[in-house]
């Protein structure tokens, strides 16, 4: 081989070394930046969750109802959109709306909330504010994104006689919808101050009775389906 031919191809060969240390190093420091921003990610993830359960769990140390109730019904919800629809399952802001939806109670007085008999129409009227005023605690947390709208929107009815608004059918937030179920179903399976939690069975002819009037029909339908096939495994899906 030719002497200068033989210096090119060295020359050639240490080039290609430096690339591929060069380029080695390139994907290092890109892996390293991913992994510090997936870290970054989490963490921040983690500070809102943890902001949104301490406002959540505000409203639980006031109203003695709601003890429990914020864990359950967060539960059923997530278990009946895994179900309908798994898409909301990825979006955080679900799962906010899902736990902050009686945020607004902080702002009703204590006689009201905790009264141990029925509520007068005055005290309803007053009882059904809480939406609002929980939509005007989150709104303006930018990061609760359409959570919002599930704070709003939990006590509208599928036939439009719910409230704030009086929505009805899919004018309603899906996640609205989902929890709207869910907080219902709970308040059927616990013990209240004037009646006993009611049977597994007894609830689901409840939901299946209003069925295309308080509740979506598909979601009832898919509801029903979960706690049927849970039943059937011995897996109650009451917490």
């Amino acid at each position: 081989m030719d002497p200068f031919e033989a210096d090119d191809l060295e020359r050639n060969r240490r080039q290609l070394l430096r690339f591929a240390d060069d380029l080695r190093t390139m994907l290092d420091r890109e892996q390293q930046l991913r992994q510090e921003a997936e870290d970054a990610y989490r963490t921040l993830s983690a500070s809102y969750t943890s902001m949104v359960r301490t406002l959540a769990e505000t409203c639980e140390a006031k109203d003695a109802y709601t003890r429990g109730h914020l864990d359950r019904t967060y539960q059923y919800a997530e278990m009946l959109t895994a179900r309908v629809a798994p898409e909301y399952t990825q979006r955080a802001e679900i799962g906010y709306g899902f736990l902050l939806h009686d945020i607004g109670k902080v702002g009703i007085p204590e006689a009201v909330l905790n009264k141990p008999g029925p509520l007068t129409q005055e005290e309803w009227a007053v009882m059904r504010t809480h939406p609002i005023i929980g939509e005007n605690i989150v709104k303006p947390l930018r990061f609760l994104g359409d959570a919002v709208k599930i704070v709003r929107s939990h006590h509208e009815r599928w036939d439009g006689k719910g409230y704030c608004e009086g929505l009805k059918g899919e004018e309603i937030f899906l996640p609205a919808r989902v929890f709207m179920l869910a907080d219902t179903f709970d308040a059927m399976t616990t013990d209240r101050p004037y009646r006993k939690a009611l049977p597994i069975d007894v609830v689901l002819e409840e939901i299946d009775l209003h069925a295309g009037t308080q509740f979506d029909p598909d979601l009832a339908q898919a509801w029903i389906e979960i706690v049927e096939e849970r039943e059937r495994h011995g897996n109650s899906v009451t917490l």
